[in-house]
């Protein structure tokens, strides 16, 4: 079970390409994995990595010095399209991105993200565009990530709205998934099926 998702706040990984695909973000050599903390390392790999292993020249945002520990990326618009992999958000957390910021993404990348402790947050072109901005004018920029309040705080006490789903929001807070909330009713279920005992119908068919 995932850890209750609490309010964090983290300094910000400028990414402002457009239409990242999911291939892109974890390729497909890497979905035989099944221990999502190996993941961390498969994370853009083809744009980080050399084939011996060494880092890419120029360096990709995530190895540059200061990103190691930063939990918000500031992602380009249709973050995360292409074909369906939960390992693309099971990669971001293992590496520590806890949000993702950007104008639009695939449904089925957010719906793998809110399952899997990644909050994906979509805001307008414009805003957008103000905090690529923000982040080229002050690298070290933190913001603060409130999901009980659905808000993204700002620099000067601004807050940015955002929806999410009001279930997957639960799921999240409570750290669970749909299993875990249908075995936490067990209780309740187990004291209605107490009340209202099987009814078995005795009566033989006759055949009309």
């Amino acid at each position: 079970m995932a850890k209750p998702y609490a309010s964090f706040s983290s300094k910000v990984i400028p990414l402002p390409a457009e239409n990242v695909d999911t291939d892109q973000i974890v390729p497909a050599r890497f979905l035989k994995v099944t221990d999502k903390e190996g993941l961390a390392d498969a994370l853009f790999r083809d744009w980080r990595y050399e084939a011996d292993g060494g880092l890419k020249e120029p360096t990709f945002v995530l190895d540059k010095p200061g990103m190691a520990g930063r939990q918000i990326l500031l992602a380009g618009d249709n973050f995360g399209c292409g074909s369906s992999r939960e390992h693309a958000p099971w990669a971001l957390v293992a590496w520590g991105i806890r949000a993702v910021i950007t104008s639009s993404c695939a449904d089925i990348f957010r719906g793998n993200s809110l399952k899997n402790g990644l909050l994906p947050i979509i805001v307008d072109a414009e805003t957008q565009r103000q905090l690529f901005e923000l982040v080229a004018r002050e690298p070290d920029v933190e913001l603060t990530v409130d999901l009980e309040s659905q808000v993204v705080h700002l620099p000067g006490d601004e807050d940015l709205p955002f929806d999410v789903d009001p279930f997957s929001k639960l799921m999240l807070l409570k750290g669970t998934d749909e299993l875990g909330y249908l075995l936490d009713k067990a209780p309740e279920i187990e004291a209605w099926e107490r009340r209202h005992p099987a009814r078995i119908d005795t009566r033989l068919d006759a055949g009309t």
